[in-house]
């Protein structure tokens, strides 16, 4: 179990993996701002860091904190100043880079000041703007020391309260970097393929690194980084959660088959009304719609409703047992009825 980091009302390091999501507004826009927080919120969205790259950002901070209810992060680079600020304003949590925050001394200062106010600190490494003391290792290597070489200042200064984050565009890399991580360390990690791209590349390279990491327990918050809207991180990084088996809250699965000449029923279409009238439901429930009887009658029967498809008729399951065949054309609106009967249990 790693250490246990309060971020305003949430806690990093506690078993669950909490999921984080970045603004792209402009943080002075308060209106903007907190309309897209809420928007995260909605989404499932636990933590949300805003960039401050300016004073009148900071500012802003505060009445985007007053606004809302997820825990507010500060994203800073280059300017100590601005961590204070922003530590004033009322954030839960400061992110900084050791490759570009400064030096000892306002190391020491941050701690002091983010202990006095009870706010936490991620150490976030980048591969991309690596401090010089560590650009002649391998970037695994370099990643890691250049984290954990700031880790030892804040100890020095009884500063604890710290999430470490070591991301890489390079998915090979970033898996490299954390496996070293979670073995020199107890505190919390926060997962992240940086710079990973268009949504489609972006979820992919992400799903393997932040899952390859959390199938080996290994993480205690995500964010997945897409040059896209903020919510589909947020969805993904769900999805990513379901795929592990880390996500905490009930939920309808759906498996459905890729379907090949064998299949005798409209696949995809079927799954697709199926996952689209279970959207709301807020129990673990798993349902298969599989296109011919070669896995289908299996893959059912591990499932608690599923259809198998046949030529003309197709075969219904409940919890693994054989209830019912119906006319293909008949099938959604069968299964409706066992979904709504299943969901009342």
């Amino acid at each position: 179990m790693k250490k246990q980091v309060k971020v305003g009302n949430t806690v990093i390091g506690d078993g669950n993996v909490t999921i984080q999501s970045m603004t792209n507004t402009k943080t002075s826009d308060i209106d903007g701002t907190v309309a897209q927080i809420k928007a995260l919120e909605d989404a499932g969205c636990q933590l949300v860091r805003c960039s401050v790259p300016d004073e009148e950002s900071a500012t802003a901070l505060k009445q985007i904190i007053k606004n809302v209810n997820v825990p507010i992060i500060a994203d800073i680079h280059f300017s100590h100043k601005l961590a204070l600020m922003s530590a004033d304003a009322g954030v839960s949590k400061i992110r900084i880079n050791p490759g570009n925050i400064g030096g000892v001394d306002k190391a020491k200062y941050l701690a002091d000041y983010l202990k006095e106010r009870g706010v936490a600190l991620r150490i976030g490494v980048n591969g991309g703007s690596l401090d010089n003391a560590h650009k002649s290792k391998p970037l695994a290597q370099a990643m890691r020391d250049s984290a954990l070489e700031y880790v030892s200042v804040l100890e020095k200064c009884n500063f604890y309260d710290i999430v470490i984050s070591a991301k890489s565009s390079n998915v090979k890399v970033m898996l490299d970097t954390y496996r070293l991580l979670d073995k020199a360390c107890d505190y919390p990690l926060h997962l992240g393929v940086t710079e990973a791209g268009l949504y489609h590349t972006g979820l992919v390279k992400s799903a393997i690194g932040i899952g390859a990491l959390l199938c080996e327990d290994i993480g205690d918050t995500i964010r997945v980084s897409l040059s896209d809207d903020p919510i589909k991180e947020v969805e993904a990084a769900k999805d990513i959660l379901k795929a592990c088996d880390k996500y905490p809250y009930p939920y309808c699965e759906i498996i459905s088959c890729p379907t090949c000449a064998r299949t005798n029923i409209a696949v995809k279409s079927l799954a697709e009304q199926v996952e689209d009238m279970c959207k709301d439901i807020k129990r673990n429930l798993k349902i298969a719609v599989m296109g011919c009887v070669v896995n289908g009658i299996g893959e059912s029967q591990g499932s608690n409703l599923g259809v198998a498809g046949g030529k003309d008729k197709s075969a219904i399951f409940v919890d693994g047992e054989y209830v019912e065949s119906v006319a293909n054309e008949d099938i959604l609106q069968i299964l409706k009825k066992y979904i709504l009967e299943y969901k009342e249990k």
